[in-house]
């Protein structure tokens, strides 16, 4: 059995008896009813996803996937391509927007290069699991074989295994590729059967062509590749990245070992829901971090079925929203282990 398919199989709905004790100690906290509003409902989450009344999230690591996009040629974005490059070894000196703001809680970031167009110094810092030199151009053609997509996703599964496997028992996910607003839009166009139109943004920076040129780059790579909607495997081999082929494996891998996963903001959602279109139960383990300031992020979420915890015109990228979602993560443990319940505080209500 493949590794994907044996992690698949190892994906299981929460635990609903856990789930129960936890909305019940939830409701009998010294506190009025649902006054800590959401935050109940993450640590009843929490629960139902450990199997535990009292959740530890002490091990903190956003995985960060880096890969370019052969689309990048078509003229959607006005970076240059070698940003991906330069950024992705930032990641490792711990300069960038993600690394710092992963220190107010601890998280270490785990930058991988699944797809970068060059290849990287050696001992660089970086995970090198390159599938290949980035997407092919999915204007013209599929961004990537069924194979690579099957690869991509292996990948986050084996890195995110790995994290895991060292202690990790919180999750997050972020990416670094310029141009890759277009195969998130892609992605979300397809599986929520929206005009590309409507949930264009401008990503890093549109391309001098603007955003109906980006749209109709991307109308025609969907006319074009014809991905299926029922095949989310589909969808990311013909219109997406691999670098969200490897999010949406760190997420099915987060969940097969009964482990929280923070989303980042729009490329990382749109992982999720190729992740939640292979195996619908790995929602059941994520947690969305923040609402993106891109056009399509609030359909994306809306898609998900989840609703983001920070709203705060965040569309940085990089595991930046995660990073800010972990203390809150945190913070849902903590009610659970260091509030009381009227009874154990011996208080008449």
């Amino acid at each position: 059995m493949s590794l994907l398919q044996d992690t698949i199989g190892k994906i299981e709905s929460l635990d609903k008896e856990m789930t129960a004790k936890a909305r019940d100690r939830v409701n009998h906290l010294i506190k009025p009813p649902t006054s800590l509003g959401r935050l109940e409902d993450l640590a009843v989450q929490l629960a139902g996803i450990t199997g535990n009344l009292f959740p530890v999230v002490d091990n903190k690591a956003i995985i960060v996937m880096a890969g370019d996009h052969g689309v990048y040629e078509e003229g959607v974005t006005s970076n240059p391509q070698e940003v991906t490059f330069a950024q992705t070894l930032n990641f490792v000196k711990g300069i960038t927007g993600v690394c710092a703001l992963g220190r107010v809680s601890g998280a270490r970031i785990i930058p991988v290069d699944v797809g970068i167009k060059v290849d990287l110094p050696e001992n660089s810092g970086v995970i090198n699991r390159k599938v290949k030199y980035g997407t092919d151009n999915m204007a013209k053609g599929p961004a990537m074989t069924r194979e690579e997509a099957i690869h991509s996703l292996e990948i986050g599964i084996e890195i995110a295994n790995a994290e895991i496997n060292k202690g990790a028992n919180l999750l997050g996910t972020g990416e670094m590729g310029i141009g890759n607003t277009t195969p998130s839009t892609a992605v979300l166009s397809v599986l929520g059967k929206i005009d590309p139109l409507e949930i264009t943004g401008r990503g890093a920076g549109l391309g001098t062509g603007g955003r109906e040129h980006k749209a109709n780059v991307i109308k025609r790579a969907i006319e074009l590749n014809k991905p299926n909607a029922n095949d989310g495997i589909d969808v990311l081999a013909k219109v997406g990245g691999l670098e969200i082929g490897g999010m949406a494996g760190v997420m099915l891998a987060a969940a097969a070992s009964k482990i929280p996963v923070v989303i980042d903001g729009y490329i990382s959602t749109a992982a999720a829901l190729i992740a939640a279109a292979i195996e619908p139960k790995a929602k059941e383990y994520m947690i969305t971090s923040h609402a993106s300031a891109e056009i399509g992020g609030q359909k994306a979420s809306e898609l998900l079925g989840m609703k983001p915890m920070l709203y705060i015109d965040l569309c940085l990228g990089e595991g930046s929203g995660a990073a800010l979602a972990f203390p809150i993560v945190e913070a849902a443990c903590s009610m659970m282990k260091n509030m009381v319940t009227f009874a154990e505080a011996e208080m008449e209500i």
